[in-house]
């Protein structure tokens, strides 16, 4: 049996996720935004182990949850599900930067250097990240002027995320999912994809025995190696967004233990 926290977990993917997990036999914690949607979740998941409840818009509110991870036990994966699609033009976070960044890009960042670190990191991020930008133009991070990174832009950055971690953390599978274009309350109730292959490869990524999923620094999409924006893997582009939310944050992504 494995344990695994779920972020953005009160709907959507991560919510079928979790039920997907625990009717495996795993032990699940959840991530809610407030505390209604805390108990929302709990309703939808009651076999969950609990729910933790942080705003991903605040630094300060990620930081709190992190620490609430830690105190909660040690995880053998994480999936790094929440994220944010259409917001109002202009939309901030409770510290004053563009939502998307907040939530898509700055949040996993926080979450994965002050977690201890799982076997098993998952970043959820999409199609669209073909359209970003790989020289972070938007997020240059210099004394917090931000420019307004895109969707696309923000899940890019998941997956220069997860390439970095694979890279850094040579004992921790750190792979980036392409869940597909699926109905969803984020994408929408004509989306043509299928929300059982959605969710699967981030099931499969948590817990399989399967050597295919075993690896480290890919990209997948329906549980198969999928292309992604070549950047990605480039060592400079990576040390550019972490510097950038070091900055951010005044939190330094951790050396390998």
């Amino acid at each position: 049996m494995a344990r695994i926290f779920i972020t953005g977990a009160a709907d959507g993917l991560g919510q079928l996720a979790a039920k997907a997990l625990i009717d495996e036999g795993h032990q699940v914690v959840l991530h809610a935004r407030n505390e209604d949607r805390a108990r929302d979740a709990i309703t939808k998941v009651p076999d969950a182990e609990t729910v933790l409840i942080a705003d991903l818009a605040s630094m300060e509110e990620t930081k709190i949850l992190a620490k609430q991870v830690n105190e909660s036990g040690r995880f053998d994966a994480i999936i790094h599900n929440a994220g944010v699609y259409r917001v109002p033009s202009n939309s901030v976070s409770r510290d004053g930067l563009p939502l998307l960044f907040a939530v898509n890009s700055l949040a996993p960042y926080i979450l994965t250097c002050l977690i201890s670190k799982p076997k098993r990191l998952i970043y959820l991020s999409s199609g669209m990240h073909l359209q970003g930008d790989p020289d972070l133009k938007m997020v240059h991070g210099k004394n917090n002027e931000i420019g307004s990174p895109s969707y696309s832009d923000t899940k890019l950055h998941d997956v220069i995320l997860a390439m970095a971690v694979a890279r850094k953390w040579p004992g921790v599978y750190s792979n980036a999912v392409d869940p597909g274009w699926v109905p969803t309350k984020m994408g929408g109730k004509g989306a043509p994809g299928s929300l059982e292959k959605g969710v699967r490869t981030q099931v499969w990524l948590a817990v399989s025995n399967d050597e295919k999923a075993k690896v480290s620094g890919r990209y997948f999409h329906h549980q198969n190696e999928a292309r992604y924006l070549p950047e990605a893997g480039n060592i400079e582009v990576q040390e550019t967004l972490l510097a950038i939310c070091e900055n951010l944050t005044g939190i330094a992504f951790p050396h390998d233990q």
